[in-house]
């Protein structure tokens, strides 16, 4: 499977990104300090910018990223709206949003090792896309371990959930209620310059 193997706070600068977005809060660089002052950028070049941040955000590679996309103009509503909310309903962003995982990254490699369930099913497929109603938790096997252990009792991270799904207390357990939105996306972009940028 292709990885993006780029420095993240190194991509965050030139992708103008908080790195708490991609869930490192003390990620920093001091490369390129003058990184700031370049010449303005073309149109194509702020196009291709919101593509490359929304596809490193979500760990999705160009051919996946264009599937993603064509699903998107097939759906109603507005294509850059379809985009990101079918992002959204990836299995690996869900469970990085739930709290099983501190990065999306992390999200992706949990599931990959299969250590989730949905609606009692184990799911391996971190591009699995989640419909209302599913409900996603941590596989029994897996409980036990550190990882998992220290998500629950007093010392648990506290976790931000997206009006769209809820997580049940003190349980590694979480349902999703509804599709998520466009106002749920965490971070900015201006996703109709990707809808631009495929469309010439």
């Amino acid at each position: 499977m292709a990885r993006n193997m780029q420095p993240i706070a190194k991509r965050c600068k030139a992708l103008n990104l908080s790195p708490a977005v991609m869930g490192y809060a003390n990620k920093n660089t001091k490369r390129n300090p003058k990184g700031q002052m370049r010449r303005k950028q073309s149109e194509y070049a702020l196009q291709l910018t919101e593509k490359q941040k929304v596809k490193f955000v979500y760990g999705v590679m160009e051919k996946q990223f264009l599937g993603y996309y064509e699903k998107a103009a097939r759906m109603s509503g507005k294509t850059g709206d379809n985009l990101l909310t079918l992002l959204e309903r990836r299995l690996d962003n869900v469970v990085f949003r739930l709290g099983f995982a501190k990065t999306r990254p992390e999200a992706r490699q949990l599931t990959t090792h299969g250590h989730f369930l949905v609606n009692g099913q184990r799911v391996d497929i971190p591009s699995y896309l989640v419909k209302p109603g599913d409900v996603i938790e941590v596989r029994e096997k897996s409980r036990s371990s550190v990882k998992f252990s220290g998500l629950l009792g007093e010392d648990a991270p506290v976790v931000t959930l997206p009006k769209w799904m809820t997580r049940e207390n003190n349980a590694l357990k979480g349902t999703v209620i509804a599709m998520p939105t466009r106002e749920d996306v965490d971070f900015p972009v201006e996703e109709h310059l990707i809808v631009e940028l495929y469309s010439k």
